[in-house]
């Protein structure tokens, strides 16, 4: 099917081409959707092309309008308003959008061929478990990769495991000195929330040891660099990086206990990777990137012997790479996972789903990309998104003062548990079914929230706004395609759905219904060309919220002639489809029963 802004495009310029004489190519025609106070379902702006009528825009509308109502069949009036061409399309055109929409199940999404994209998200660090802001991030890459793949990409979904430096001895250490050989096995924790534990412990301590060494004389400064805490800790990093047996054991044995309780988490989120990397395997190729722009002269040694780029000629300040004891910062892994990456896939693009904090970081690494002439440089793209907090406040995770992931999505499956009881829904179902039920709508609302604010936008999570079965929510857009199922399953219990639809006369909210769902192609292609996830759960939304005011308005499986009765069960099966298909893009499931 042609979409009807191709149509119109067409169809203008041919008009313009007899009428005025104009050559002008189709796609440089404006079509937009009508808006709602004006007759019409699509509109062409005439402004552009006064230059070839040489005419009123009032009297270029009117002559572009005759003509096209003329010439095309499916325009069945026009109305001008100013410089806007609103044009009327015939119930028979929109009868048989319907009807391809309905045979055509993938009709909203892109060809296959498009570019190979990587998309790297959630980027964890071994010695704390993931919290409130990794779950942002995991559900706005795994919804970034949904939206690209719907645009036909090939997508590669990636996760870089920061699995070592100094944050990481941090907790070797805590635990060493304080863990009394405690495992997961023998506390029942998660290995993430016991390695967590001693990161906070860490840190508690070593305040300790600053008051005590201020207390002394000392500055808070040269507090913070002396106290034995933190000497032992870089004294470990320099052990690790030397390859010291007893350090390497201990790092990958609570590496591994971390590793196990992300893999839960992420199975329970319903996020997944193509392929891990990990930050102690690229760290050395970064090294090595590192001299060679050393022996190239790109890069430059200080006399303390730590080796730094020159920045300064594209904006940006000098920026160290490797330290002067030889040891490698965030930056130098970066580098060396740029170049296993593109070595891997030879992908077009590698888009990094991290925060707003490190927009200077990817800025400077793209730049010494660019000045080390690797190909992948230009692909490199920062997906920066806001930060998420909490009424409460900001979080810390060195204070303990994080939202745990595991402990937010319990509480939240916990409330929908007896939310939904409470409302009597769940009658007829097995305990089982419920649980499923309860997890479904808790993960909807969690993904929905914190995926309906414009990515770049920092955001308040309220858990308890989240779950409300009548508001912005996904549990009120879930509720409305489990209506729907029941519906098609009631209309199936006793007819059979035929293939083709009937025409009948359509009811006012019908037609909106059908316009809307025609505009999902458009709308993805353009939420997927912008990353921005909001606009799809807003769409499977507004698309909920209309089918709800179309349900309390109009008859359904009450209405005695079959024809129409069948009519609007095929529409109600479309629309829930089609919010199916929109949430299913961005990672959020729908329950057949609520």
């Amino acid at each position: 099917m042609t979409a009807i802004e191709s149509i119109i495009q067409s169809a203008t310029a041919e008009a313009l081409k007899t009428l005025f004489g104009a050559d002008v190519p189709a796609k440089q025609i404006t079509i937009n959707d009508t808006r709602k106070e004006f007759d019409g379902d699509v509109t062409v702006v005439i402004f552009p092309l006064l230059r070839f009528t040489k005419k009123k825009p009032e009297e270029s509308g009117e002559l572009i309008g005759a003509y096209l109502k003329d010439n095309l069949d499916i325009v069945e009036g026009f109305n001008v308003v100013k410089g806007f061409l609103n044009i009327g399309l015939t119930k028979s055109y929109w009868h048989g959008v319907l009807q391809y929409i309905y045979d055509h199940e993938q009709f909203a999404f892109g060809p296959s061929g498009g570019q190979k994209i990587m998309v790297e998200y959630s980027s964890p660090n071994t010695n704390k478990p993931l919290h409130l802001g990794h779950l942002r991030n995991n559900i706005l890459g795994y919804a970034v990769s949904g939206l690209l793949e719907a645009n036909g990409h090939e997508v590669i979904k990636t996760n870089l495991i920061n699995d070592r430096g100094i944050h990481i001895c941090k907790s070797m250490i805590a635990w060493q000195k304080w863990g009394n050989g405690e495992t997961p096995a023998s506390t029942g924790m998660k290995g993430d929330h016991l390695v967590g534990k001693y990161y906070v412990e860490f840190d508690k301590q070593y305040k300790l040891q600053i008051i005590q060494l201020v207390a002394q004389g000392f500055t808070e400064a040269e507090a913070e660099k002396q106290a034995p805490l933190m000497m032992e800790t870089q004294e470990m990093l320099r052990q690790w990086e030397a390859g010291n047996e007893e350090v390497m054991s201990l790092w990958r044995t609570m590496n591994q206990w971390v590793y196990d309780g992300f893999e839960e988490t992420y199975k329970n989120l319903g996020v997944s990777f193509d392929q891990i990397y990990y930050e102690s395997d690229t760290y050395l190729i970064g090294k090595e990137v590192v001299m060679e722009g050393l022996e190239k002269g790109i890069f430059f040694k200080k006399e303390d012997g730590s080796v730094w780029v020159d920045l300064t000629d594209r904006g940006l300040d000098e920026k160290i790479l490797l330290r002067a004891d030889g040891t490698s910062v965030y930056i130098t892994q970066d580098i060396g996972t740029a170049d296993k990456k593109y070595a891997d896939h030879h992908m077009d693009r590698s888009i990094y789903v991290v925060g707003n904090e490190q927009d200077y970081h990817f800025k400077v690494l793209k730049e010494i990309c660019l000045k080390l002439g690797r190909k992948h440089a230009e692909g490199i793209q920062h997906f920066s998104y806001g930060m998420v907090d909490l009424p409460s406040g900001k979080m810390k995770s060195r204070e303990g003062t994080v939202v745990d992931a595991d402990d937010l999505m319990a509480e939240m499956i916990e409330t929908v548990k007896q939310r939904t009881e409470e409302l009597g829904k769940i009658d007829g179902f097995t305990e089982a079914e419920a649980e499923e039920l309860f997890k479904t709508i808790a993960l909807g609302a969690l993904k929905f929230f914190l995926l309906r604010i414009e990515p770049r936008k920092g955001m308040l999570f309220n858990p308890e706004e989240s779950i409300d079965f009548h508001g912005y929510t996904g549990t009120f857009t879930q509720f409305n395609y489990a209506r729907i199922r029941s519906i098609v399953r009631k209309f199936e219990s006793k007819d059979n759905i035929p293939d083709i639809i009937p025409s009948v006369d359509w009811e006012s909210l019908e037609m909106e219904l059908v316009q809307m769902i025609s505009r999902f192609p458009r709308m993805l292609a353009d939420a997927g060309e912008q990353l921005n996830p909001a606009a799809v759960v807003d769409y499977a939304y507004n698309l909920a919220k209309h089918y709800s005011k179309y349900y309390a308005e109009v008859p359904i499986l009450g209405i005695q002639d079959v024809e129409v009765k069948t009519f609007r069960v095929m529409l109600s099966a479309v629309v829930a489809r089609t919010i199916k298909q929109a949430f299913a893009i961005v990672g959020i499931n729908v329950p057949e029963r609520m």
